[in-house]
């Protein structure tokens, strides 16, 4: 089987081949916060508050960094899906040998970059100055793996675009494992502190990339490159960046707001910080689901657009709506009732205020989940039909909104009102989105149409 695992999503029952795409990606998405997540468990159980409140504060950050890598390396697999939906294999190696010089270009530039802006990014978002310390070195070790970070995403958004959904998770698996044993390790044995973490998430995530290029070599002769597919076309890495770089704007124009908010909430002390960053987390793992049903439409959008099979586009968006929204309506009810329960994972139940604060999060933003899911729908479903500014837009929209909010309300009003600002931000994003979407499905109609009319008079 030369072509490994991939799986042609141009032909199927949509809801079955969605389903299972989404699932693998959507584990895999757990996987992959479980970084930060299990950083956060580990320090807040054998540091401390402070440990906590340090790595907490850094989510937004981390999600900022990776985030961009996420959908740069997403944006660029897009023209790969589409070549492969295609079948012309051979363009399809020629783009993936392009986005491997800008991914590299990219993560050097980056880690020196962040290097240097270290401190005055946390100065920026109001890093308490008992934390500085700790969050500075947190975040410098992390800023030093970002090559590796970004060999994952970019290897596991190549297996995505040719359908394999599965390998990725697997690797995310051993290395969230490790990550985990590793934490353990560096903070009780060799009493690292909350550098330790840090160490633990790069060595982790270096062995998932290692993982990832050895399997792709061994099992995907598709995908195995020659020396013309190296020959250096700026047409065709305009043609990446022109869909990688607002792919990873609108990651970061929305990771810009959470920093935003993130920056308001250290105004009401470590408490409410670290029962903002619990709340956060929690719900980042609810939002997992959309995120993977976000990316298997993509996917799937892309493949099809390729194969010229606009019907089954405008159906595989359908179902994917429906599925997001009884998704939604699951985890309204589950964070309007369980939410402080579960936000006893990061925190003992004896931090009553630490718990207060995050279930005030879970009641202020429960009721906008339907509008959050939608935004993965319809922004991705544009970006695999190849449509990049837009869905920026959709970004743009958010952060205006939270920023808005943030200005009219932090230190003024209280920590809820602060919250309102996710909501708000939801329900902005998709004032572009659902427009542009259905405009574009009409135009395609339209063509159709007027090609089927054609046809018939000839």
């Amino acid at each position: 089987m030369g072509k490994g695992m991939t799986n042609d999503m141009t032909q199927g029952n949509p809801v079955k081949l969605i389903i299972q795409f989404m699932i693998p990606m959507c584990l895999g998405n757990i996987f992959q916060q479980f970084y930060n997540i299990a950083d956060s468990i580990v320090a807040g159980q054998f540091i401390g508050v402070d440990a906590l409140a340090a790595i907490g504060s850094t989510g937004s950050l981390m999600f900022f960094v990776t985030g961009w890598l996420q959908g740069l390396t997403s944006g660029f697999a897009i023209l790969v899906s589409q070549w492969f939906g295609a079948k012309d294999y051979q363009r399809m190696r020629h783009y993936v040998a392009m986005s491997m010089y800008l991914t590299a270009a990219f993560a050097i530039v980056m880690t020196i970059g962040f290097e240097f802006a270290n401190e005055p990014i946390l100065r920026l978002m109001n890093s308490p100055e008992n934390l500085m310390e700790d969050t500075k070195g947190y975040m410098a070790v992390i800023y030093g793996g970002l090559v590796v970070t970004t060999a994952y995403n970019a290897l596991a958004s190549v297996l995505r675009a040719l359908g394999d959904s599965k390998s990725p998770l697997y690797f995310l698996i051993i290395s969230a494992i490790l990550n985990v044993a590793l934490d353990i390790i560096f903070i009780v044995n060799f009493h690292m502190g909350v550098e330790g973490c840090a160490y633990a998430t790069v060595i982790a995530q270096g062995v998932s990339a290692a993982l990832c290029l050895v399997y792709t070599i061994k099992k995907f002769s598709i995908l195995h490159l020659k020396k013309e597919n190296f020959r250096i076309s700026l047409q065709s890495m305009g043609r990446l960046l022109s869909l990688g770089i607002p792919m990873g704007l609108q990651f970061s124009i929305t990771a810009i707001g959470t920093i935003i908010v993130q920056g308001a909430v250290n105004i009401y002390g470590a408490v409410y910080m670290a029962g903002f960053s619990a709340g956060g987390k929690l719900q980042n793992i609810i939002a997992t689901v959309f995120t993977a049903f976000g990316a298997t439409i993509a996917t799937y959008v892309g493949q099809n657009r390729g194969a010229g099979r606009m019907d089954r586009v405008y159906q595989g968006v359908k179902y994917t709506q429906i599925m997001v929204l009884i998704w939604s309506v699951i985890t309204m009810g589950l964070v309007y009732f369980f939410g402080r329960e579960m936000t006893t994972l990061f925190v003992s139940s004896s931090e009553t205020g630490v718990l207060d604060a995050a279930e005030t999060y879970f009641r202020t933003v429960f009721w906008a989940y339907p509008f959050l899911g939608s935004i993965f729908v319809y922004r991705n479903a544009l970006q695999g039909m190849g449509y990049g500014m837009v869905p920026m837009l959709g970004g743009v929209f958010e952060l205006v909104a939270r920023a808005g909010i943030i200005l009219i309300l932090a230190g003024k009003a209280s920590f809820a009102s602060v919250c309102l600002s996710d909501p708000a931000a939801w329900i902005s994003a998709l004032i572009p989105l659902i427009p542009y979407y259905i405009y574009v499905m009409r135009k395609y109609s339209k063509n159709e149409e007027q090609r089927a009319l054609k046809i018939g008079s000839e």
